[in-house]
């Protein structure tokens, strides 16, 4: 038997804290079918951050060029920075056989479905906002202000849950990666991306 199999579009999104770099890194321990696409950002490091891995930082100026040579396939201006993918990058990894996961705020997610209404939408879920509070202020990586913002911003992002194709509650990350990865193999089995053909 000869399997023809086409590569697919994963977007992974949720409020900030809520798991999705531990979800999708993961994901790409296990599954080598899977490639991540490094979004842009004009926000400085957090600690342990390297460019080029988790994300390009770059200058202002550098993003508004790029956003008037029409290189992003969404980009959003969140929690008072910029992110933006690179359509470049995405479009060459799914040229190569690569299924691509992007791990992506709310806002920068909507665009991606409306352009690519092939994509795999997962929203992930904290328990409780005071969990993702916890976990927003156990990461140590922004000034109470801006986990402040962060808080405020991820009520209204839930609330649109429902725009997704999937929801997933990330009460236990080990469970929360399980239910997305069982996503992710299911959806390499839907008709319109896999064809068994028998010889």
């Amino acid at each position: 038997m000869r399997e023809e199999r086409k590569s697919m579009l994963i977007v992974i999104s949720g409020p900030s804290g809520v798991g999705k770099g531990t979800i999708y890194s993961q994901l790409l321990k296990n599954d080598h079918s899977l490639t991540f696409s490094v979004s842009v950002t004009t926000r400085a490091p957090r600690l342990g951050e390297r460019d080029g891995v988790d994300y390009f930082f770059i200058t202002q100026e550098e993003y508004d060029r790029l956003l008037a040579q029409d290189a992003f396939l969404e980009h959003a201006a969140v929690h008072g920075n910029c992110y933006g993918t690179l359509k470049s990058q995405v479009e060459a990894k799914l040229a190569a056989g690569w299924s691509v996961v992007l791990d992506i705020d709310p806002q920068g997610a909507r665009n991606v479905m409306n352009i690519w209404p092939d994509c795999v939408s997962i929203f992930l879920l904290p328990p409780s906002y005071e969990e993702l509070r916890r976990r927003l202020y156990g990461r140590n990586t922004d000034n109470p202000e801006a986990i402040e913002r962060r808080l405020s911003n991820a009520r209204g992002e839930i609330e649109q849950a429902s725009l997704y194709q999937y929801n997933v509650v990330n009460d236990d990350v080990e469970r929360a990666y399980q239910r997305v990865a069982a996503i992710i193999a299911a959806e390499k089995l839907r008709t319109t991306r896999y064809k068994p053909v028998v010889e």
